[in-house]
């Protein structure tokens, strides 16, 4: 075969093109290419390391560490060498890694520690491999400032009596190496909303490669996962994580978000945790949470979440600040009022009311019992704060809780006043 060999100055580039066919414009063509085959130029060849990875590791085991960094919401990871296979958290040594690149410590002093403390199956190198959930601790082997999971801990032990269950819905939007929406037209918008949730066909979901492989996955490494759907804007998904009691909601959940990082990387997308990914008329992202007592779960427990609901009204802007891991920043672009969300500034509640922050479903109304949905945590929030604050308020009545939300035009109206104040004095003291 001849080809007609054209280069383009394009990052060194040659591009080789079948004698007879034909050649688009230069600008064109090379703006197709770099569209449409982005994710190859930066992919790898996923045949040659199933070679590889399917290689005997004899009777090593390898575990991957796994930790929330400094932003709250994001994960870290790194693997070790086991020379036996664990089978509880506190079989698995201590490690440490560099804060200083994990906001999370300043380079002078740089070690913080890694605590197992929940051991899952790994998916991806399967056999006796694992993946381990970390706690951050200190240089003095005190949780570190940015680890809320040992606070929920002690909440969820304090409230252990009430056998507290929740379900958290976790929506996440897909996203081309580029940023752009998974599916969506380069250069344009799809269709309005209405026709992808729930649904079926080429025209109106995509990437169900990636939600049906993240399914298995966390089956396989026991993540209690209950449930998936398409979300209301094209290219948004949702799973469900639960029931769960306790401290095992925010570590299941986090795993479960651990692997879907991962098998969206091996796809080549990205799966992003952004409460409002597409500003204009689309719905956001939300985690969306579950919640009943033992009390709650029995005939005539309707009452239970009525008062629990009672409670939560009195904390709403306490809560608000730990719903997200800006304090509520996060929570301002999407809890609007709009795209079946309440509003961030006024607490509501109703039955199957999705516009509510908190919807008592139709059936736990008919029965007189079951749970409620706290519709308020983003879905970048960390599980462990949502739960706890839940618990602190509902169950441990907790009447003033450490963290508060400020709206964002009331902070700018407290810094007019400051500056006026500051003003006022320098002004008196020139007149002394």
């Amino acid at each position: 075969m001849f080809a007609l060999v054209l280069t383009f100055a394009l990052a060194g580039s040659t591009i080789i093109v079948p004698k007879g066919s034909q050649v688009l414009p230069k600008s064109r063509s090379l703006t197709m290419d770099m569209s449409l085959n982005l994710r190859e130029q930066f992919s790898t060849d996923k045949v040659i390391a199933t070679n590889f990875n399917q290689l005997d590791s004899g009777d090593k085991v390898l575990a991957e560490y796994i930790w929330i960094d400094g932003s709250g919401e994001f994960l870290r990871s790194k693997t070790r060498t086991l020379f036996k296979e664990p089978t509880n958290p506190d079989e698995l040594p201590i490690w440490n890694f560099d804060g200083s690149s994990t906001k999370q410590a300043e380079g002078a002093d740089s070690d913080v520690f890694l605590k197992p403390v929940a051991i899952y199956r790994d998916p991806f190198r399967l056999g006796k491999h694992k993946l381990v959930l970390c706690e951050t601790l200190d240089n003095k082997m005190q949780p570190h400032k940015t680890n809320y999971r040992r606070r929920c801990a002690q909440v969820m032990e304090a409230a252990k009596d009430e056998h507290p269950w929740f379900g958290m819905e976790q929506e996440y939007t897909l996203l081309d190496v580029d940023g752009h929406p998974f599916g969506w037209p380069k250069n344009g918008f799809p269709g309005p909303q209405g026709p992808y949730y729930c649904g079926v066909g080429a025209n109106k979901v995509y990437g169900r490669d990636v939600v049906e492989a993240h399914y298995r996955a966390c089956l396989y490494a026991g993540v209690n996962i209950s449930g998936t759907n398409a979300e209301v804007m094209p290219g948004q998904w949702e799973f469900q994580v639960g029931p769960s009691e306790g401290i095992e909601m925010g570590d299941q959940l986090w795993i479960a978000r651990f692997l879907l990082h991962r098998v969206a990387e091996e796809f080549g997308v990205i799966a992003t945790l952004d409460p409002k990914p597409i500003q204009g008329d689309w719905n956001g992202a939300g985690c969306h949470t579950n919640v009943s007592t033992e009390k709650m779960r029995k005939p005539g427990g309707y009452q239970e979440i009525i008062a629990a609901i009672e409670k939560l009204s009195q904390a709403h802007a306490e809560h608000i600040a730990y719903y997200d891991p800006t304090g509520g920043k996060d929570n301002e672009r999407r809890l609007t009022g709009l795209h079946e969300t309440a509003s961030i500034s006024e607490f509501s509640y109703g039955v199957a009311s999705r516009c509510s922050s908190i919807r008592i479903p139709r059936q736990t109304q008919v029965d007189g019992y079951g749970y409620y949905e706290d519709r308020r945590p983003s879905s970048n929030c960390d599980p462990y704060c949502v739960t706890e604050a839940i618990i602190r308020t509902t169950c441990l009545d907790v009447k003033k809780l450490s963290r508060s939300y400020t709206p964002q035009d009331a902070e700018k109206l407290r810094k007019m006043i400051n500056d006026l104040q500051k003003n006022k004095i320098e002004e008196h003291d020139e007149q002394k």
